[in-house]
């Protein structure tokens, strides 16, 4: 009897070990081959010739004005900051009408944007600092930019690029999910997404191309239910699965 005992348990004890067994790791989905120059040159000769001189879609009067709006439209929407900032910008277009409007003016007339009360203090520190140290003129680097209260990478870039016409790419959401569903520009994050299309876009392109692929991502490549049928670059595009979304237009 103890010798049918020991082996059950034996059994039980391999049913047990054979359950625990990790299942087989699912094979890595390829990655997508990388555009050629020329497909790249292709991609944004179409952009060109759908849109010749694409526009930021923040309303604004003047490079200080770019930079306010720039700085509302975190987390929130152009048209959302547009319908604040049309009644702000009459009352203040410059650093010192905003400042002598002051903090709590500022707050009541953007309270409709997103974490307004913080912006509010920005827009004045900011405006403050660019009398003090910039002679109330938006600078024109990158740096200098950065360092103003509110303003990142992306800001600064927009900045540079609408106000200035350098030739810099600012990565929203937008941008960031047609560099990567696309495989133009695959990246883990903005930065990373922003340095790959520097090195590919080329020169005769490079002042547009953010806004070609800002608005492609807005109104064709969007987050759900692409619109892929209309896609002006559908037949370059590395997406595995677009021929899901090919009919929508």
């Amino acid at each position: 009897m103890a010798k049918k005992s020991t082996a059950k348990k034996k059994t039980k004890l391999v049913t047990k070990r054979a359950k625990a067994k990790p299942a087989a790791k699912a094979a890595k989905p390829k990655k997508p081959k990388p555009w050629t120059e020329a497909e790249v040159a292709e991609a944004f000769t179409r952009f060109r010739a759908a849109n010749p001189e694409p526009k930021g879609e923040l309303e604004h009067i003047n490079p200080y004005t770019l930079l306010v709006a720039v700085v509302l439209s975190a987390q929130a929407t152009d048209a959302g900051v547009n319908k604040a900032t049309r009644n702000l910008f009459p009352l203040a277009d410059t650093p010192e009408k905003m400042v002598a409007l002051g903090e709590d003016k500022v707050r009541d007339t953007i309270k409709t944007i997103g974490l307004y009360k913080g912006k509010a203090k920005n827009v004045i520190t900011l405006s403050e600092r660019l009398i003090a140290e910039h002679g109330s003129q938006v600078p024109r680097s990158r740096e200098a930019l950065e360092a103003l209260p509110g303003v990142g990478r992306k800001t600064a870039n927009v900045v540079l690029n609408i106000a200035f016409g350098e030739p810099t790419i600012a990565v929203d959401t937008h941008l960031f999910r047609v560099g990567n569903r696309t495989g133009l520009a695959p990246g883990k994050n903005p930065l990373e997404v922003e340095l790959g299309l520097l090195k590919i876009v080329p020169a005769e392109f490079a002042r547009h191309a953010h806004h070609w692929l800002i608005l492609h991502g807005r109104y064709t490549c969007v987050a759900r239910k692409p619109l892929c049928g209309k896609c002006i670059i559908n037949d370059l595009c590395r997406w595995p699965e677009k021929s899901i979304y090919i009919g929508n237009a």
